[in-house]
């Protein structure tokens, strides 16, 4: 992956060597795998349970995020989703939903990165 597409990664929060490393050194890998993240309706279903208070299914959805976030080294959302599971298996939800505005903008720059990635 040459110098740019990396620089690209990394202001959406997302270690493209790591990434790489992870995927075998497959640059094609990476991309595909990114390009589902962006597919999968996880994350709006975590939207919606924070907005229904329904915190069950937020644990759910936010526990399955920071998986996929970790697979694919997505740094800044990682670490925001482990904070906002940990909220949440802690019992304090509020806390847990004062997160959501962190984790939207860390999404859309994750977003915006690997739409930008695949225009390179």
């Amino acid at each position: 992956m040459d110098q740019e597409k990396m620089e690209i990664l990394a202001a959406g929060g997302i270690d493209a060597a790591d990434a790489l490393d992870r995927m075998m050194g497959s640059e094609a890998l990476l991309v595909r795998f990114l390009g589902r993240f962006l597919e999968d309706a996880t994350y709006q279903a975590l939207c919606q349970a924070v907005e229904a208070g329904d915190w069950e299914k937020a644990l759910m959805a936010s526990h399955t995020l920071k998986g996929m976030c970790g697979n694919l080294s997505m740094t800044e959302l990682y670490d925001l989703f482990t904070r906002q599971v940990a909220l949440l298996r802690a019992g304090q939800p509020a806390e847990a939903a004062a997160l959501m505005p962190a984790i939207e903008a860390a999404y859309g720059r994750a977003a915006d990165a690997i739409g930008r990635l695949t225009a390179v």
